[in-house]
């Protein structure tokens, strides 16, 4: 009886230790599976960071370029435009000045004699502001006649700031030398070689 009892208990013993140990194999391929799921997601987790830091990065950089690249065309076209503008300045004192001088009535006598060679051309009128006409009437009439330019009228108008306009043949259409029109004129001749003068620096 004593003997059964005995291997009783180390039949017990064995099983306990066959269970224990069981357990403890599930246990620890449990725990070994759930490392390597934790450490699997830790990993792709930590892909994911750096992806999207990498991502954001690279966004960032191109965000930065980008805004440094159309500062650049902005602080440009500014210098273009305040070159522009200075130009147009210069050419309309410098307008200006020749249709304040002596050298208006030249001017005038010169585009007469011009538009006064065209075999069509007609009743020519030459358009001028009151002041200037006032100024000038006297001194045009008489180079007008030395040069035998017969058949030019002197009108005033005051809707233009100096300089003249000539109207041919009476027909209402007129060519305009004034002073607005000529800075203009010569703006829009400068300013495409100016531009390409700006881009040669570059």
């Amino acid at each position: 009886m004593e003997i059964q009892l005995q291997e009783l208990i180390e039949q017990i013993k064995k099983d306990g230790v066959e269970t224990a140990e069981a357990q403890a194999a599930t246990i620890l391929e449990t725990a070994k599976a759930e490392a390597e799921k934790i450490i699997a997601d830790a990993k792709t987790q930590a892909d994911k960071i750096m992806s999207d830091a990498k991502n954001e990065n690279e966004r960032t950089v191109k965000s930065g370029e980008d805004a440094i690249r159309q500062a650049g065309r902005n602080l440009l076209i500014s210098f273009r435009e305040s070159v522009t503008k200075e130009l147009n300045a210069i050419i309309g004192e410098n307008v200006s000045s020749v249709y304040s001088s002596d050298a208006l009535p030249q001017l005038i006598v010169k585009a007469v004699e011009c538009w006064l060679s065209k075999p069509d051309a007609t009743d020519i009128s030459v358009i001028l502001s009151s002041d200037d006409l006032a100024k000038l009437e006297e001194s045009l009439l008489a180079e007008l006649k030395t040069k035998i330019l017969t058949g030019v009228t002197l009108k005033a108008n005051d809707n233009f700031d100096g300089g003249f306009r000539i109207a041919a043949n009476g027909d209402g259409a007129y060519y305009d030398y004034s002073k607005d029109a000529v800075t203009d004129m010569l703006s829009n001749y400068l300013s495409p070689k100016i531009t390409a003068l700006l881009k040669e620096a570059e």
